[in-house]
């Protein structure tokens, strides 16, 4: 079985899409910030919130199920006892990685995304891996 932090290296060199599941219009919220991070340094961002139209600059669709092309990577900014039914969606959707922001935990999202079959990272944050790796998105400019 592969550590996290390889599956984290491997998430972040290997998805070119980031669908974003709690993504906030609010600045001043990690699940706006993230996703605003990870859109500079390369990678492509689906927002995913009942609540929105547009989140950095993108079309925000309402769930999983509504989004319109194949979904790789799903990062989650919901409350843990959230994760659960995240990970159903995300198994439905035909996700390949399900990706839980630092603090969000749960065992059986956990389990969910492994029976399925899926990379599974929690508790950790995109930017400080994005940063201790040096992975940079598919679409980033090389300086």
């Amino acid at each position: 079985m592969a550590s996290t932090d390889d599956v984290v290296e491997h998430i972040l060199s290997s998805y070119d899409t980031i669908t974003v599941v709690g993504a906030s219009a609010n600045p001043a919220k990690a699940a706006n910030e993230v996703p605003a991070y990870m859109k500079a340094a390369g990678w492509r961002i689906v927002p995913v919130n009942p609540h929105a139209d547009e989140i950095v600059g993108e079309t925000v669709s309402r769930s999983l199920a509504e989004v319109p092309e194949q979904i790789g990577l799903v990062d989650v900014f919901r409350p843990s006892a959230d994760a659960p039914e995240v990970a159903r969606q995300a198994v439905a959707a035909g996700a390949t990685a399900l990706w839980l922001q630092l603090g969000i935990v749960s065992a059986e999202a956990r389990q969910i995304a492994e029976d399925a079959g899926l990379r599974y990272v929690e508790d950790r944050c995109l930017i400080i891996e994005q940063r201790r790796t040096g992975i940079r998105g598919p679409g980033s400019v090389a300086t």
